[in-house]
């Protein structure tokens, strides 16, 4: 009778009810909101892709950033060794109803190197408002998409990040995904459509994560990985960061894989390192990604063992179990089985252009539709460059628009274009980058834009902090109104000598540029009409002064502002009514440079 009397008291329960207390009891808690929410768990007993714990938080992406809502979590997955792990990372939601129809896409953004202290992860960069790569996560925001940035492992407190451990990485950034479903009104789930999206070590892990896709992860539902800057190749990438400006990658590398792979990583490269070297790996630990790109390039990983004289970075590389664990970690064994937009930077100074088309062909012989873009900037420009086209194809995938291949292209390989030799200065080349200036006259109260042929070319050097540039603008007419009536004024803006100033990049990946450059200015013509050289007496100097993130570099936010003074115009019969008219203090003009577009290949 008792039995009779619960069977019918629980049928009367509604079923909402019951899945309520279902959900609650499996419910992940709700974490501490101090430090300690980045404590190692005691106990890993769940499976890949649980939600360990997660609170809210207030993510700071910077000037322009939309609206959202944003959660730190902490996740089971699994690391290189098929170990169970913890991981943290953020997840970031709009506000604002998704435009596009059906239910919101979600994109995972896996990031570059941030460092080997735990404070360089993105969670605890998002809080301070620093992270370098912040534009592209505010770009997929502003396309409507959940976006997911996982630490990687070994960035909760007390632990050592895994650095470059591709097959960890890969897993991380799924698990990412299936915690977060987890998350109480987060709003997608696990049928919402997925994108993958990473560059240079972000890139690894995107095309790792794809790669085990089909094995680790077979039930999400995801529709494209774009893959750029991929070091694919670790011997090959090795070899061109030893005595590079990038030789804090390979040695945080060495740590970070010394961590995942202590007995073969970690066990020889500790016979073979001096009491200096460890020293210089801990001092990696405790920096972020441009302190350690500063002190420690063009360093050579032989000065790290104790016979610097007589051991070659072959002799390292050489050692089976070390060339074993370093080839594990190399791309293109497993056909991805979803389009792969991969791209690489033709100047790229860190990962060498040709083992990234290798890992092309790779991909497109296993069958992997493949869509590659060549850009023509370095490696950080690169990054955000591609923005724009990553999320236009991503769009594309979202709404089941068939891929575009360039697997049957029949272009040569493209070649580097990289000059900076191992030793030398951190330099970045702008190359005939695209001008568009205007200036706007303050007594006629007129903009006047400049030729879209403009370019400026400068050679940024990193390690003297010093820029030197050209400004090209050609030859052109516009229509000024004078009293009401357009006339087209012809218009010769030659430089009087180099642009020049100082350039920086600090540890916050905060670009300062401080210079000038002297414009010679001469008016041409008026209606088409010749009437002599009307130019002004001395050159006009413009100011060009910049602070603002790395990602300006390359996303079109490379934007100089400021006033000038336009001197007296002399030579010609109307010289008085031009000075009258364009001459004088606080003429207000903007300089927008941005690198030229890429090209397929």
């Amino acid at each position: 009778m008792i039995n009779n009397l619960l069977r019918k008291s629980v049928l009367t329960v509604p079923v909402a009810v019951l899945a309520l207390a279902v959900s609650s009891a499996w419910a992940a808690p709700v974490g501490p909101s101090d430090a300690s929410f980045y404590n190692v768990p005691a106990g890993l007993s769940g499976k890949a892709g649980d939600l360990i714990q997660y609170r809210p938080t207030t993510v700071n992406l910077g000037t322009g950033a939309p609206s959202t809502q944003a959660f730190n979590v902490v996740y089971q997955s699994t690391d290189s060794l098929n170990k169970p792990n913890a991981v943290s990372g953020t997840v970031i939601v709009p506000t604002t109803a998704y435009a596009g129809g059906g239910t919101r896409p979600v994109l995972v953004y896996a990031i570059g190197t941030h460092g080997l202290a735990s404070g360089c992860s993105p969670s605890r960069q998002f809080e301070v408002g620093k992270d370098y790569e912040a534009a592209n996560i505010v770009a997929a925001l502003k396309a409507g998409y959940a976006v997911l940035v996982s630490d990687y492992a070994g960035y909760l407190n007390g632990q050592q990040a895994t650095y470059l451990s591709g097959k960890s990485q890969g897993q991380a950034v799924l698990d990412l995904f299936r915690a977060a479903t987890n998350i109480p009104s987060v709003g997608f789930s696990m049928t919402s459509k997925l994108g993958i999206w990473g560059y240079s070590q972000g890139g690894q892990t995107a095309a790792w994560a794809g790669e085990l896709l089909s094995t680790y992860a077979p039930e999400l539902k995801v529709v494209g990985v774009a893959a750029g800057g991929v070091p694919g190749d670790f011997m090959r990438t090795a070899r061109n960061l030893d005595g590079n400006i990038g030789f804090a990658f390979l040695a945080s590398g060495v740590s970070g894989l010394g961590v995942q792979y202590p007995n073969t990583i970690g066990r020889n490269f500790n016979l073979l390192a001096s009491a200096s070297g460890k020293a210089e790996l801990s001092k990696l630990q405790t920096e972020c990604v441009f302190q350690a790109l500063f002190e420690h390039e063009n360093q050579t990983l032989s000065q790290y063992t104790n016979d610097p004289a007589n051991t070659t970075l072959d002799d390292i590389l050489g050692v089976p179990a070390v060339a074993d664990t370093l080839n594990a970690q190399n791309l293109g064994n497993t056909k991805i089985n979803v389009p792969l937009y991969q791209f690489h930077g033709q100047a790229d100074e860190f990962i060498p252009l040709d083992q990234e088309m290798a890992l092309k062909k790779k991909y497109c012989a296993l069958g992997t539709p493949v869509a590659f873009d060549l850009y023509p900037s370095e490696h950080i420009a690169t990054m955000t460059q591609a923005a724009p086209k990553v999320l236009s194809w991503m769009a594309d995938r979202f709404a089941g628009t068939a891929a575009p291949s360039t697997c049957s292209t029949t272009k040569g390989d493209p070649t580097s274009t990289n000059a900076t030799p191992n030793g030398g200065d951190f330099i970045v080349k702008m190359d005939k980058w695209k001008l568009a200036s205007n200036v706007h006259l303050k007594t006629l109260m007129q903009d006047f834009p400049e030729p879209d042929t403009s370019t400026f070319t400068a050679n940024v050097n990193l390690s003297t902090k010093k820029i030197v540039g050209q400004v090209n603008i050609p030859d052109f007419a516009y229509p000024v109104k004078i009293i009401g009536i357009p006339f087209s004024t012809g218009m010769s803006i030659k430089p009087a000598a180099d642009m020049t100033g100082t350039v920086s990049l600090d540890n916050d990946g905060i670009l300062h540029v401080h210079g000038s450059v002297p414009m010679n200015i001469t008016i041409t013509s008026l209606m088409g009409i010749p009437f002599g050289q009307c130019k002004m007496v001395e050159p006009v100097v413009f100011p060009l002064d910049f602070d603002g993130p790395i990602a300006s570099f390359g996303n079109g936010n490379l934007i100089f502002k400021g006033s000038t003074t336009f001197p007296q115009i002399k030579g010609c019969f109307i010289s008085g009514i031009l000075t009258a008219l364009v001459s004088g203090s606080g003429q207000q003009f903007t300089f927008t440079i941005t690198p030229p577009a890429p090209v397929d290949n």
